[in-house]
């Protein structure tokens, strides 16, 4: 079976590369036959006519993100065919066919001419070429990085947004490190070819000198050996730089438009033979020079040949390859049909917020149909992110049919939440004042707010809307519903992953005060408890700089999460206050009398999740009953009702009136500010 296996290049290549790299360094130490000197210079410039026009294919420059490597590689294996063909040409005054026709070509009889072309080719290799692609390099590199951060943000950012997956991500990120590297490696591989130049010129002096000297003393005359000795010098520098001129091109071209895991063989044969094509150009090339009378017809033709096999092969195994991809393919498909395994690890996993609608309410979702519901729900996002500083992950819209046909329901975490009903063809009618027997429909309870409304037909708007009633159409409804039902919940909302990104973009501008908090003074997750209380009592957490300023003021004095939160509330006193404020810069309470004061202070018990009241519940029905009778008496500003309390039991009274008024707020002394007047409307008493 292994016998009748097909020869694959690329399966075998990383052994041959292996070979080649040992053979560069025997290559120093053993004289080679001029026959052997003028394959290996043949090879060289097969070789360096792939690598220019594999970039010139490539569109990434990860896709030859082993150049670096490369390009070292291929400047030892000149400067070991320099050695060579110097040690013929020093001990034998024959250096091979290659060397003696480049020498013939293109000298022509005048070596002044010839000696100024070399020096040219030099001179636009190492002044233009390869000084402009390090400097290139260099740029790129010191770019690549200033940019890492904004890039890992945007990939963070899509991942958030459920525009991308982890995978995708993970990817990304390693193609962003990798490029980094490669920018990086470039920059310093740029020195090897500058260096190759250098040590052009110099071998090129010597081998004259030197080689004049020694025909000299061998019996030559002075003018013969110049003759011989500059044109096999002459030639061999051209048969060594033309293809570093190709390299360095090679490197411009590459830097103006890295990193793997495996192998620099497995690298080499997977990334270089990614395109037969150019192989196949190759091959022309090099027969087209076995074709001109005063080059060596042998060497080329067989360097023709190779690459020419080489691309044949390749285009072989690539057909194979996409055939057995495409038959793989169909194999999985139909496997997947016949018994398809079932995925369990999607059954397990839930999203953080889902909306699902009932059949009727699919067009609100449809934008073929005109509908803006996933728009909205976008903005909605936006909202909370500017309102309230929180991030909110992607929300997923889903169709249940197992739901009304006009029913949609909110889930956070798998668990539903809110759900309501809507006529996804009439408008929603209410009127300001509560009564609703203005115009005809059908009676129904605004979700968001419970407040009686009406559905009327979308004709009857005008009539509504002159009437002073407020109309709006089911999507705002939902998108409605579903923002005050985020804003009540947000501190269900705010995990860790929520709130290392929150960190993060701190991070950016105000790096001080977070590597001053995190991770030293308290954890993630010890701040997101903190984040979640004021969340929980409907406090913004936009400005994340005054929160870690003041938790890494007192978070070593002390590590309750419960006090923490006080002191930051107190940091955040204008922000608190900011929607009970009147234009007079005044705000209204209702404060507790010194005997439930005493009461609440004298039966607070403390654990593991905070203070909680441990007041009697006779007690407890005759506050509840006493702030609902002071709240429904007092007028407060933009209707939010406030109690003052003072600042030891705040946490506590809070806790012990939610259940029944979570839309109280409830306030200490210490999260007003000074230039804010306080007018006392009623007192809480027993």
């Amino acid at each position: 079976m292994l016998a009748n296996e097909k020869f694959s290049l690329n399966r075998n290549m990383d052994v041959l590369v292996a070979f080649g790299v040992l053979g560069i360094v025997l290559m120093i130490i053993i004289p080679l036959p001029p026959l052997l000197l003028d394959i290996l210079l043949a090879f060289n410039i097969t070789l360096s006519a792939v690598v220019i026009m594999i970039t010139m294919f490539t569109t990434n420059v990860l896709q030859l993100s082993v150049f670096p490597t490369l390009l070292l590689i291929t400047t030892l294996f000149r400067l070991g065919l320099n050695i060579s063909s110097t040690r013929l040409i020093l001990s034998e005054g024959n250096a091979g066919s290659i060397i003696e026709a480049f020498g013939e070509f293109v000298i022509g009889g005048n070596y002044i001419v010839g000696i100024i072309i070399f020096l040219i080719i030099i001179i636009i290799q190492f002044v233009v070429i390869t000084n402009g692609a390090g400097r290139v390099s260099e740029v790129s590199a010191r770019f690549t990085l200033d940019a890492m951060p904004g890039k890992q943000m945007s990939i963070d950012a899509d991942l958030n947004a459920g525009t991308i997956d982890e995978a995708t991500a993970r990817k990304r990120r390693e193609d962003l490190q990798a490029e980094a590297d490669f920018y990086g490696s470039m920059d310093g591989a740029s020195k090897f070819v500058k260096g190759d130049a250098i040590a052009g010129i110099i071998i090129t002096i010597i081998n004259i000198v030197a080689g004049i000297i020694i025909g000299t003393m061998g019996g030559m005359d002075i003018a013969k050996a110049a003759q011989l000795y500059t044109r096999l010098t002459v030639g061999d520098g051209l048969v060594s730089q033309i293809p570093a001129l190709l390299i360095s091109t090679a490197s411009g071209i590459l830097v103006t438009r890295s990193g793997s895991s495996d192998n620099f063989g497995k690298t080499f044969s997977k990334q270089l033979t990614a395109f037969p094509v150019a192989l196949a150009i190759v091959s022309a090339v090099m027969f087209f020079l076995a074709l001109i009378p005063a080059m060596p017809k042998l060497p080329f033709l067989l360097a023709a040949v190779t690459s020419g096999v080489a691309a044949y092969l390749l285009f072989k195994e690539e057909q194979k390859n996409q055939e057995e991809e495409l038959a793989k393919v169909e194999e999985e498909y139909t496997e997947m049909e016949r018994k398809e395994p079932e995925n369990v690890m999607t059954l397990i996993s839930v999203e953080p917020m889902e909306v699902e609608i009932g059949y009727g309410l699919i067009p609100l979702a449809d934008e073929s149909t005109g509908g803006d519901l996933l728009q909205r729900i976008a903005s909605v996002r936006r909202q909370c992110a500017i309102e309230m500083g929180v991030v909110v992950q992607p929300i997923r819209i889903r169709d249940n049919l197992q739901l009304k046909t006009n029913e949609y329901v909110i889930k956070i975490r798998g668990t539903v939440i809110a759900s309501a009903e809507l006529m996804a063809n009439m408008l929603l009618c209410m009127d300001p004042s509560g009564d609703n027997s203005q115009i005809a429909g059908i009676r129904t309870i605004e979700p968001t707010f419970n407040l009686p409304a009406v559905w009327i037909n979308k004709d009857q708007r005008e009539e509504a809307e002159i009437k002073g009633l407020t109309v709006v159409d089911p999507t705002t409804v939902m998108v409605t519903h579903l923002t005050e039902t985020i804003k009540a919940h947000s501190y269900e909302l705010l995990g860790r992953q929520e709130v290392q990104l929150i960190v993060d973009n701190t991070k950016e501008k105000y790096s001080t005060v977070v590597e001053e908090l995190i991770p030293d003074l308290m954890t993630i997750g010890e701040l997101q408890k903190i984040l979640q209380n004021l969340l929980r009592e409907k406090v913004p957490i936009k400005d994340m700089v005054t929160i870690m300023e003041s938790l890494a003021d007192n978070s070593r004095l002390t590590k309750d999460l419960e006090l923490l939160t006080e002191y930051v509330r107190f940091a955040l006193a204008r922000t608190i206050c900011n929607t009970v404020i009147d234009e007079n810069r005044s705000i209204t309470v209702v404060t507790l009398s010194p005997q439930i004061e005493e009461i609440i202070a004298a039966n607070t018990q403390k654990s593991m999740q905070g203070s909680f009241p441990a007041v009697d519940p006779d007690t407890t029905t005759k506050i509840l009953s006493s702030i609902r009778d002071e709240v429904d008496r007092v007028y407060f500003y933009n209707n939010q009702p406030v109690i003052l309390v003072s600042p030891n039991i705040r946490p506590v009274f809070r806790k012990l009136i939610e259940m029944v008024f979570p839309h109280i707020m409830v306030i200490s002394l210490n999260e007003i500010p000074n230039d804010v007047e306080i007018r006392t409307e009623g007192v809480v008493s027993l």
